[in-house]
């Protein structure tokens, strides 16, 4: 059988119905449908132990899935995994790599171990493409947090691969290094490849595509991230003035309000049900404060999705 294949389902990167995955009695992935298109950035966002990396390792081939069906990169995710990790780069969580060698040493190595054609130039190419050619002879442990990410992206292209499964990628960097980082995402995409990545990051999230919600397991919301706002159906209001802990504090207990959070020097008080939400507030609107209706916001919308399950 051939290791590409053109059609991918008619342009879906990831096409998968059902996934599920189970740890004894628990299940951790809990019949998860997805459709992600070629060359789409899209974000997979939850919280801590929802599932997201379990789900990851499914589709690229190291986990076996209990139950579901479809494809990744047009290969049968189920039956074809040895397939789809050819093509498939995964950055996982944490470093990965071997600190006491060189940036061009470990990449040297993952060339050999994917069997890379012409090793010594696809190294080459991948540490002039970004920006490690001057610091090919560092050690890897030496290296700063945004300069490992970069090697571990370097490390993910060098055998040409049709979808990026990024873990996190950015936890733990700086915002310039973050910044660079998600520049060069949007580059490849532009390019033709997919990336399904999961962050914690909200600035992050809205630069994806299109981004799925995940909680213990179950896909919650799925959509661009202006749907995901819509979808969440907030009224939110902005507060500013002075004591603001102390009135999220009362607000917090008033029924109606589903979360009173800090942002930045102002408040964001917002509800599911806006008349309900109104009621509330209009106990606590003094002209100590300054109350604004805004459009609820990406944040808003995951925190409401968080308190929701």
């Amino acid at each position: 059988m051939s290791d590409s294949r053109s059609d991918s389902a008619a342009g879906w990167a990831i096409d998968v119905r059902g996934m599920t995955k189970r740890f004894d009695t628990r299940t951790v992935v809990n019949q998860i449908d997805l459709r992600v298109r070629e060359g789409q950035i899209y974000g997979f966002l939850g919280p801590n132990g929802s599932g997201k990396t379990t789900f990851i390792r499914m589709l690229c081939g190291l986990l076996r899935a209990d139950g579901g069906e479809g494809t990744c990169l047009g290969f049968d995710v189920i039956r074809e995994s040895a397939a789809i990790k050819r093509q498939v780069g995964y950055m996982t969580q944490r470093f990965s790599f071997y600190e006491d060698l060189t940036i061009e040493e470990n990449l040297a190595f993952v060339a050999r171990v994917y069997g890379v054609p012409n090793p010594k130039k696809a190294v080459a190419e991948g540490l002039e493409h970004l920006g490690l050619a001057h610091r090919k002879n560092q050690l890897a442990g030496q290296l700063s947090g945004g300069w490992k990410q970069r090697m571990a992206l370097a490390a993910c292209l060098l055998h040409k691969p049709r979808l990026l499964l990024l873990d996190e990628p950015t936890a733990g960097v700086d915002p310039k290094a973050r910044r660079d980082f998600w520049d060069e995402i949007h580059g490849l995409a532009a390019q033709g490849l997919t990336f399904l990545v999961t962050t914690h990051y909200m600035d992050e999230a809205e630069l994806c595509d299109r981004l799925a919600y995940i909680s213990l397991g179950n896909l919650l919301v799925d959509g661009t991230p202006a749907e995901v706002i819509q979808k969440a159906r907030l009224s939110t209001w902005s507060v500013t003035g002075p004591a603001l802990i102390d009135l999220a504090q009362k607000l917090r207990a008033e029924p109606g309000v589903e979360q009173a959070v800090a942002f930045g020097k102002s408040l964001h008080v917002s509800g599911g049900d806006a008349e309900l939400l109104d009621q509330a507030i209009t106990r606590h609107r003094t002209t100590v404060h300054e109350w604004t209706k805004i459009p609820a916001c990406l944040e808003d919308a995951f925190i409401h999705l968080m308190q929701a399950k």
